[in-house]
């Protein structure tokens, strides 16, 4: 049995797994971000217990995933200073002489959603995470989908909420785009408190649909996808999607065709494991080419 293995590197965790080339997870560790001289040793020390075959990392970002690139592999302007230009690839590669896939985790993450999850058997699907930072990824029969760079979604531009006109945004590049109105950092700056204190009715989380709702028009304005699939913490307010809905369908006020909303803009399926079994079926894929 060949074993796979997958780092799913997120910016508050990183997730390592091994599993089989059925995507099952067969032994998992999670690792706090903290900088690389810090975390990457203990991933090492996890992926040394095991006779490795491939590697799939699906990383936070920016990244560097052209692969005729001098900094290919690298983590580039990240705001984590101390992962700033770090080459991730190499690192791995110091340890282990194995086929190595490189992505961004929201690409893992729908990878494993069109693998396993609520995107199998259909063409086209794009999934947002919205959580500590807002990233997006796009995939088109079977295909992720990048050009120069990857998709850098969570930060386009979005008109402000009419009760949201002094509110300054959390993003360091940008200040006021999708990332920085509604991530979680976003949502605590302008409550003052924890997202998970906020009641949920309170206009926090009308404000949040609306940027929300306007992402996912955009999306099905200019890729047309099957499926929009929301992930992340903010996601797991349970209430939220449907605030979303409702707001979508008032901004395309009947605009383009598209199916039940209920059935078009979604939650992931796979029980927070979608970024893992995404790298694993990356790592599979850079295996068998």
């Amino acid at each position: 049995m060949k074993l796979l293995g997958a780092i799913e590197a997120g910016g508050t965790k990183f997730v390592c797994a091994v599993g089989d080339e059925d995507l099952n997870v067969i032994e998992r560790i999670s690792i706090p971000t903290t900088e690389p001289s810090e975390t990457l040793p203990k991933v090492i020390e996890f992926f040394k217990q095991y006779q490795i075959s491939s590697i799939g990392i699906g990383s936070f970002g920016p990244i560097d995933i052209n692969k005729d690139s001098d900094t290919y592999g690298y983590i580039t302007s990240t705001p984590k200073i101390a992962w700033q230009n770090f080459d991730f690839i190499g690192a791995v590669q110091e340890h282990f002489d194995v086929p190595v896939a490189f992505t961004t985790d929201v690409n893992a993450s729908l990878y494993g959603e069109y693998k396993k999850g609520i995107a199998k058997n259909i063409d086209s699907a794009v999934y947002y995470t919205v959580g500590t930072g807002i990233g997006g990824g796009a995939i088109v029969k079977g295909k992720i989908v990048q050009g120069l760079s990857h998709p850098e979604m969570g930060h386009m531009s979005i008109k402000i909420h009419k009760d949201d006109q002094d509110f300054e945004g959390n993003c360091p590049y940008h200040g006021n785009c999708l990332e920085g109105l509604a991530s979680g950092p976003a949502i605590e700056k302008r409550a003052g408190i924890s997202a998970k204190e906020i009641h949920e009715n309170a206009q926090d989380w009308d404000i949040v649909a609306y940027y929300i709702a306007q992402a996912a028009l955009n999306t099905a304005l200019m890729l047309s996808p099957e499926k929009i699939i929301f992930g992340g913490g903010v996601m797991h307010q349970s209430h939220l999607l449907k605030k979303v809905h409702e707001q979508f369908e008032r901004l395309n006020n009947n605009y383009i065709a598209v199916p039940p909303v209920e059935e078009y803009i979604v939650t992931p399926s796979l029980n927070d494991d979608q970024g893992i079994i995404g790298c694993l079926a990356l790592a599979l894929n850079e295996y068998q080419s």
